[in-house]
């Protein structure tokens, strides 16, 4: 794998709950500079994500995508309060939303709920590409298996692994099992815990096809 595809793959994640604007704005920067597919960031940071991507000295770059997190890291906000959220998000300037699913909804095995949750925010917000973190750290492979089912069914374009703020990121074993869940039916996002080109390449390997790090520059510097 060169260096321009695996730059390409990957989502530089800027989710620290004390990440500031200055912050945020590097990261877009490195975006341009390395080639990453976008920005993935906090609801507060949308609009100035947008207008930074948009700038003339970036998007001579290429297409930098805006990544919005929603009900992020803990699922658990009332319905309407996450559908706002995702409706702001997209009115703010995200491409893309990556939707924490309801796992308060998950661990009661209520799929119907998780599905719906995710349904109302992708018929909401049409246009965006949306991503639906399971989670898995919390899940077993039965529960691994129906929260792709309620994802998949409400629309999703995308299952993405984790948040990177539970017990543990991305594994290749994760990879591989979603790889044999989604059996082609949208792509899988790796995230949490990714910070060599080493284990970048392995989950790409796997069968993902988006990266969700931090360390984006680290991991293409290392590719060098």
């Amino acid at each position: 794998m060169d260096g321009k595809t695996l730059s390409a793959a990957i989502e530089q994640s800027v989710l620290r709950p004390t990440a500031t604007r200055a912050e945020v704005l590097e990261a877009c920067r490195e975006a341009a500079r390395y080639g990453f597919h976008g920005v993935c960031i906090n609801p507060i940071h949308t609009a100035a994500v947008r207008e930074a991507v948009d700038s003339p000295e970036l998007s001579q770059a290429g297409s930098i995508k805006v990544i919005t997190v929603i009900a992020f890291p803990l699922g658990s906000p009332a319905p309407s309060v996450k559908l706002y959220e995702a409706m702001r998000a997209a009115d703010d300037g995200s491409d893309e939303l990556d939707i924490v699913i309801a796992l308060p909804r998950a661990a009661e095995g209520d799929w119907e709920g998780v599905k719906k949750d995710l349904s109302d925010i992708v018929a909401a917000t049409p246009g965006l590409v949306h991503k639906a973190i399971i989670e898995m750290a919390y899940l077993d492979r039965m529960q691994t298996a129906m929260a792709v089912e309620a994802a998949l069914g409400a629309g999703v374009d995308f299952i993405k692994t984790s948040t990177g703020y539970s017990s543990r990121g991305a594994t290749v074993e994760d990879i591989a099992l979603l790889k044999g869940l989604v059996n082609g039916r949208a792509g899988i996002k790796a995230s949490g815990g990714i910070r060599t080109a080493k284990s970048a390449m392995e989950l790409l390997a796997a069968g993902a096809s988006r990266l969700g790090t931090s360390s984006g520059v680290q991991i293409v510097e290392g590719k060098r």
